[in-house]
């Protein structure tokens, strides 16, 4: 099997802890790490002893030129992703670019409008799309067992308190660009991508040390489509399932680990007219609209992690499309209209930067 060179820009959390944890797994039989970029002297001597094999550099442009590297993961501060993404195609790379994919929808679009005169690859990390759990849920939903999709409700948070250059508006951070990418394209992902979607918003800061939200309601609708209401908060300090999904015959509820079904057979429910006169009981007396219908459970346990089965499944679709031509599950078409959303957000939530916290 052909294998891909892989360089690496960044040994932070994503670029060191899931990418680079990634490709030295087992699971990762299709990529050589031949480069990894860091500014930081203490995260390159460390990359030495963890990438033996791979050069170490202290700026990407020290890759320029070089004819052995298939791929680069740009996993860089947020608000640098859209101009260095831009660089490499420039110079010929395919990239996959961390979330946020860019800082703004224009940023994006000159992003996609460079691959395209480039003709390279353009990806954004979206694995969340194969999270093991999100993929039964999707099975589940296309079965049609539980009827029509309604209203799709997600919740991703829990209780924290940040500090950290992810709370700054000036680093393009905030839970929106942080964390919201994930529900954010699941939701589109189960509204079929629908161009003409309606936003409504609320985002808030209490607790973050920064100027960037930790609190963000979002609301997307469109015609003959379901409703999706995600919330993205450092404020829920109970375990909430990440999905409750209502339909026209029944329901799911979902954790990363577990997802339940409960729902009934129309065809076997009984039968039921409309009727405008008062309902009464045998006796006479007032009745409320009530029927024994024919529950059915079932219970679905998921194995595996978006960052283990979701990284393994991403990073495949990657190869197949540079090996084999295989067209792309996630798209960076996709990942535009997602950006269209978060701008949108922001425009309805305008947050102010803190002049002692810009960069």
């Amino acid at each position: 099997m052909k294998k891909l060179n892989v360089a690496i820009i960044g040994q932070g959390r994503s670029g060191r802890d899931i990418h680079g944890a990634y490709f030295k797994s087992a699971d990762n039989t299709k990529y050589n790490v031949v480069a990894v970029v860091d500014a930081i002297e203490a995260r390159r001597t460390r990359a030495k002893e963890e990438y033996p094999n791979a050069t170490v550099h202290a700026d990407y442009t020290e890759l320029f030129g070089r004819t052995d590297i298939d791929l680069v993961v740009n996993s860089t501060f947020s608000q640098q992703h859209a101009a260095i993404t831009i660089d490499l195609l420039n110079n010929g790379f395919n990239v996959v670019c961390e979330k946020p994919f860019a800082k703004t929808y224009e940023d994006g679009c000159r992003m996609v409008n460079t691959a395209e005169k480039n003709g390279k690859m353009l990806n954004a990390f979206q694995q969340s799309r194969f999270a093991p759990y999100f993929v039964k849920i999707r099975e589940i939903l296309a079965s049609g067992i539980l009827g029509e999709v309604i209203e799709i409700r997600s919740t991703f948070g829990g209780f924290a308190r940040r500090w950290d250059w992810q709370t700054s508006l000036d680093h393009a951070a905030g839970n929106v660009r942080n964390t919201g990418p994930h529900p954010l394209d699941q939701a589109l992902a189960l509204l079929d991508f629908a161009d003409d979607i309606s936003v409504y918003s609320k985002l808030a800061c209490y607790n973050d040390f920064g100027d960037a939200e930790d609190y963000a309601k979002i609301i997307l609708t469109a015609p003959q489509k379901p409703l999706a209401e995600l919330t993205i908060s450092s404020y829920d300090g109970y375990a909430q399932p990440i999905y409750i999904i209502s339909c026209k015959n029944g329901c799911l509820k979902s954790t990363a680990n577990k997802i339940e079904i409960k729902y009934f057979d129309p065809k076997t429910a009984p039968e039921q007219k409309h009727t405008v006169a008062p309902l009464e009981k045998e006796d006479g007396t007032p009745a409320y609209c009530s029927e024994t219908l024919d529950w059915k459970t079932e219970t679905f346990e998921v194995n595996g992690s978006v960052f283990t089965k979701g990284t393994d499944s991403y990073y495949n679709m990657i190869y197949d499309y540079l090996v084999n031509g295989k067209e792309m599950e996630v798209n960076p078409y996709q990942v535009l209209k997602q950006l269209k959303i978060i701008d949108l957000v922001h425009a309805q939530n305008p947050l102010t930067i803190k002049p002692e916290l810009r960069k």
